[in-house]
């Protein structure tokens, strides 16, 4: 189910006249032609970032960016996958950690959340499918139809929500080689709690794309922000534009990253099944929090439609879905 597609979005100036992002190149802060609105382009979490950020002061406007990013830094040290002395690489390797990060417990909460809401189908805990398929892969002589069916059905008995056991003096994997991995979730999580960041600074119009994307207020010009998904079968292609101002967008779609050269296998995972998705090309849900967004887009990605839509209508969603033909339907609560 995890490992979320990355730089599916781009976001676009509101107004005619309106302000371009920077280059993904630079990782600096730089004023506009729009003197109130700074913008800041870099890498976060792994992945190109951005943010701009509207504010009458360019110097706290700054301190605000250097803030967020410190905030990016100390949350990837506790949810990062791929950093050993991570919280989360820690609970995976001894299967506890004691006294655990307030953000851990929190964000793994929230995650039992959606995986009750749909009815399974967002689990943190299908890391090992991730490891089985990438291992299968790598081997030059690897087989074009999968991982054996056995091994398929060994990593699925590590697979369940039920037997992560959080609270906030501990958090355990009750089963014998359980891993999670937060790809599903955690970019959502991170841009919300530099959003809250930005917002207790003041920050009354922002745009904050750590993968996944929040418009904070209008753009300074007075409309929405404007956002725009890519087109799954051309990627860095806009498929359309959506208005998007105090609400979030995540993208989720097999497409991100394949296994394999033909696109049969590809990092979605059906925790029930072990197979990966195959339903949509993508899906972009559009939420009041990005952590919502994130998760939300993720499992829908493995959802038929009459599953997804009590969900829409129950928490107020949009939902975008690409058929695997390229057709489109939209979902709105």
């Amino acid at each position: 189910m995890m490992h979320a597609t990355r730089r599916r979005f781009i976001a676009i100036a509101a107004a005619a006249g309106g302000l371009p992002l920077l280059p993904f190149a630079a990782a600096r802060a730089a004023p506009s032609k729009n003197s109130f609105l700074r913008v800041w382009s870099g890498a976060a979490l792994g992945a190109d970032a951005t943010m701009q950020i509207h504010h009458p002061d360019p110097a706290v406007a700054d301190r605000l960016i250097a803030a967020s990013l410190a905030e990016v830094e100390r949350l990837e040290r506790v949810m990062s996958l791929y950093r050993p002395d991570s919280a989360l690489s820690r609970l995976n390797r001894d299967g506890y950690i004691e006294n655990p990060p307030f953000d851990l417990v929190r964000v793994l909460s929230e995650s039992g959340r959606y995986g009750e809401l749909t009815g399974g189908a967002f689990d943190v805990t299908v890391q090992p499918l991730w490891a089985l398929y990438a291992a299968h892969f790598s081997r030059p002589d690897a087989s074009s139809g999968g991982p054996p069916a056995e091994a398929i059905a060994a990593a699925v008995a590590r697979i369940g929500q039920d037997a992560l056991l959080v609270d906030a003096e501990s958090i355990r994997l009750a089963r014998p080689e359980m891993s999670v991995t937060l790809n599903g979730i955690g970019e959502g999580y991170i841009t919300d709690r530099v959003v809250d960041l930005l917002r207790a600074g003041g920050v009354e119009h922002a745009m904050v794309n750590m993968g996944e994307i929040y418009a904070l207020g209008t753009h300074p010009m007075g409309e929405p922000w404007s956002v725009g998904l890519e087109d799954p079968r051309a990627p860095e292609h806009l498929d359309q534009r959506i208005p998007l101002a105090d609400r979030a967008v995540a993208t989720s779609g097999g497409y991100g990253t394949m296994f394999d050269a033909s696109g049969r296998f590809n990092h979605l995972f059906e925790p029930r099944t072990g197979r990966t998705s195959w339903r949509w090309l993508s899906v972009s849900v559009e939420a009041a929090t990005t952590t919502e967004a994130d998760a939300l887009s993720t499992a829908f990605a493995l959802m038929p439609e009459e599953a997804t839509a009590p969900i829409v209508r129950k928490l107020g969603l949009v939902a975008h879905f690409v058929r695997p033909d390229g057709s489109r339907f939209v979902q709105k609560g």
